[in-house]
């Protein structure tokens, strides 16, 4: 079990790297990874499962005690992703399928490697696992919603039916990854730390799907859709900082709220792209599951340089709940 645990700290600390490596390597030989396609889903259901079994009370308990922001956090997340993606889709004049996937990975919830980024990046971690649970919790209506109301223009979308993908793949397995917790505590707490590891290789096997599938396009309109990604998620984490400096929430929560706006779930992007938008659909949420992570620590790192000296009492998170989230990460 020692082993399997520092292979896991291993791949989570190299996750970027990981996903480059392996996402090269599909391009060049798409062939061996093509097969992988089909189990996209399934895939992003083990993550999910994962996070139904790291998930506690106190990670909601900001919305109770400290409501402003993880309400004001989300929402920033759930208009400016979509928002910019839209614009940028437009500007840089995207295909219909390829904007309708940009727009599409602005849509989807926060991902989860946000909170490693914000324990590295010193922000205020429990604001970020709040935000990352409840903005994946509303992502049945919001996300085929937004996409409707955003992507409708270049592509049919079907929301009921993404709406039933979202709740099979997301809320079903957090349920059982919550029950299967409940029920085999003793074992759950003892294989937690194997969980990133699992993930990290589901992940990994998505976007190398997806690369596979994609070679020619990626060939053709690769370095414009990375330019999308780019600028997209650079205004998030930007934009995101800035509309918390407005409201004047504490440097801690800036730098949370930035990385959660910034850094998108695009595991269920490629998923929900694949299965209803068509295989191009899924490039930006692919090449975004790369960059999210080369710019994250990017961030993390300069602002782990810059720690906070003072915060106002209101704005932070009591010592015990800090303490506990911290060892999530240790």
């Amino acid at each position: 079990m020692k082993l399997l645990e520092s292979i896991s700290n291993f791949a989570g600390k190299y996750f970027a790297f990981l996903v480059i490596i392996v996402a090269v390597v599909a391009f060049l030989i798409p062939e061996t990874f093509l097969p992988f396609g089909k189990y996209i889903t399934i895939l992003l259901g083990i993550v999910m499962f994962g996070m139904g079994l790291t998930l506690k009370a106190v990670d909601f308990k900001l919305i109770a005690t400290h409501p402003k922001p993880v309400i004001f956090g989300v929402i920033a997340q759930f208009l400016i992703m979509p928002i910019t993606a839209f614009a940028i889709a437009y500007l840089l004049n995207l295909p219909s399928e390829l904007a309708a996937g940009l727009v599409l990975l602005g849509s989807v919830p926060g991902g989860t490697a946000s909170n490693v980024m914000v324990y590295l990046a010193k922000g205020n971690v429990p604001l970020s696992i709040t935000m990352t649970s409840f903005s994946t919790l509303l992502a049945p209506l919001l996300t085929p919603a937004l996409l409707l109301l955003f992507a409708g223009q270049w592509m049919p979308v079907n929301a009921v039916d993404m709406f039933r993908s979202i709740i099979q793949v997301i809320i079903v397995p957090i349920i059982l990854g919550l029950l299967v917790k409940k029920l085999f505590p003793t074992v759950v707490e003892k294989s937690i730390n194997v969980v990133p590891l699992i993930s990290v290789l589901a992940i990994i096997t998505i976007v190398s799907a997806v690369v596979a599938g994609n070679v020619d396009n990626i060939a053709s309109a690769g370095l414009l859709v990375f330019l999308g990604v780019f600028l997209h998620n650079g205004a998030g984490l930007l934009l995101g900082y800035y509309a918390a400096k407005i409201m004047g929430l504490s440097e801690l929560d800036r730098r949370a709220i930035s990385i959660e706006v910034g850094m998108q779930n695009s595991g269920l992007g490629v998923a929900l792209a694949t299965a209803h938008l068509g295989p191009l659909a899924a490039l930006p949420s692919a090449l975004g599951a790369v960059w999210h992570n080369i710019s994250g620590p990017i961030l993390a790192t300069y602002w782990s340089k810059r720690p906070v000296k003072e915060e106002a009492k209101e704005n932070t998170v009591n010592s015990s709940d800090s303490t506990t989230t911290k060892a999530q990460f240790e």
